[in-house]
């Protein structure tokens, strides 16, 4: 590999009202940044186990992280080619 880039993907979690909310925020070395988030919440007949809650918020922000940043490229691409663009995972 010629040349190595680092992006930085920071978890951050919280609870509130019963809820587990998780912010996934991606930092690119140019400045850039976005966020995902997701959120998990107890069923009142399963078992209580915070960790299963953190597990499911922060799945969930790392998808919305991940939808997000392919749709910033789609527009990208979009800006350059002047076509419109639709990428899938």
């Amino acid at each position: 590999m010629d040349v190595m880039k680092r992006w930085r993907v920071e978890v951050f979690l919280g609870e509130h009202d019963g809820q587990t909310y998780a912010e996934a925020r991606l930092h690119t070395e140019l400045g850039d940044h976005l966020l995902g988030v997701g959120r998990a919440r107890l069923n009142p007949n399963d078992y209580d186990i915070p960790e299963i809650g953190d597990e499911i918020a922060v799945a969930r922000a790392l998808t919305d992280l991940g939808h997000r940043l392919l749709i910033t490229a789609a527009q990208d691409i979009e800006q350059v080619t002047s076509k419109p663009v639709r990428l899938t995972h």
